[in-house]
């Protein structure tokens, strides 16, 4: 057995919708979801010290995460690798406990794990950053495992990175990294990503499918969104941000992302109020913005509450477990956001636009 093979986890060829265990994943997902922290707890831990955050955390539900790796971190470090390991740990339970059609959707969702951790690895090798430092941000909740993972953030070159992964579907795309052209080979990565998720579900033919469908291409959606308002408020030309364009969307689809393109920024802004996002993003949008976080964030919102809003709809889908992903990710964000804060003493009114409550 190969050293790849070793380190990548199993996930299921695709089977029919009669396969699955919908009922079953979508009960435990439920059990699962009334652990999340309540929104009230964010501004409660905004008014924290460092100390008692890290009370709070070693006595909730990252206890046992904290616990196993107090012997090796501390300080910040430990809880950036205690929420890393929560997160694998509980997305890896998903694909675990599912079977048939929705094993195979969960586990192609979460390859974007795969992806964050190569383009974090090569960003790290890029930077000069640490082995330490890289494995802080590394999440193995994809396919690729941590022991494996971490070894890739141990070797000495990006050659020799893209060499260890040549037995992956992102070899291709690496291949054309060249130690200059970082951006690119990102792009090119979240592109595959979503190419791939696409053909997943490339003319389904069970209800969930379609609905599994919907949320990606929601997703793809919010992220053009995303791309479309930080590109163009920087003045940059339209044949650079089509490169950028992910393809696939719901509401915005190429031909009318190509009908944006060219629009001064305020056009563009006022154009978008045929959308249904115009309405979560209204009240923040200016014909000129010093800073997108607030945006970024609030589109955010929007793809949150949009699944939330099916999952209510379609209680035995696949829709409840994606909220759960989405709503679990943006708890591990949300406590990133403040810990990372408040150990670099930002100013609270920054860490607060930054999360997502």
């Amino acid at each position: 057995m190969g050293l790849l093979q070793k380190f990548t986890r199993k996930s299921s060829p695709k089977q029919s919708g009669s396969g699955s265990n919908y009922a079953y994943v979508t009960a435990r997902v439920r059990a699962m979801k009334s652990n999340l922290l309540p929104r009230e707890t964010y501004p409660r831990l905004m008014n924290m010290g460092i100390d008692e955050i890290t009370r709070f955390i070693e006595e909730s539900q990252y206890k046992q995460d904290v616990d196993e790796l107090a012997r090796t971190y501390d300080g910040v470090d430990l809880f950036e690798h205690a929420l890393n390991r929560n997160l694998a740990v509980t997305f890896t339970k998903l694909i675990n406990i599912s079977e048939g059609e929705l094993n195979y959707l969960i586990s192609e969702y979460l390859r974007k794990y795969d992806i964050w951790s190569i383009k974090t690895i090569l960003r790290g090798k890029y930077c000069d950053a640490s082995v330490e430092e890289i494995n802080d941000s590394i999440v193995s909740a994809g396919q690729l495992s941590y022991p494996f993972l971490s070894s890739l953030s141990e070797k000495e070159s990006y050659e020799s990175i893209i060499d260890a992964l040549s037995g992956t579907d992102y070899y291709p795309t690496l291949k054309e990294y060249d130690g200059t052209n970082l951006s690119e080979i990102e792009n090119q990565l979240d592109k595959l990503y979503y190419t791939g998720l696409s053909t997943t579900v490339d003319n389904p033919k069970s209800n969930d499918s379609k609905l599994f469908s919907k949320f990606i291409r929601t997703e793809i959606d919010i992220k053009n969104l995303s791309t479309l308002f930080r590109l163009k408020n920087a003045g940059v030309e339209k044949d650079e941000i089509a490169d950028l364009i992910l393809e696939g969307g719901l509401h915005l689809s190429i031909k009318e992302i190509e009908k944006l393109l060219p629009l001064p920024f305020s056009e563009f802004v006022q154009s978008l109020e045929k959308y249904p996002y115009w309405e979560d993003i209204s009240g923040i949008v200016k014909t000129e913005m010093d800073s997108l976080v607030e945006l970024e964030t609030q589109l955010t919102k929007s793809n949150i509450k949009s699944a939330s809003s099916f999952s209510h709809v379609y209680p035995l889908s696949i829709v409840p477990i994606m909220d759960y992903v989405l709503n679990k990710t943006n708890e591990v964000h949300n406590l990133r956001i403040i810990l990372r804060g408040k150990a670099a003493d930002l100013d609270e009114e920054i860490i607060r636009n930054q999360l997502v409550i």
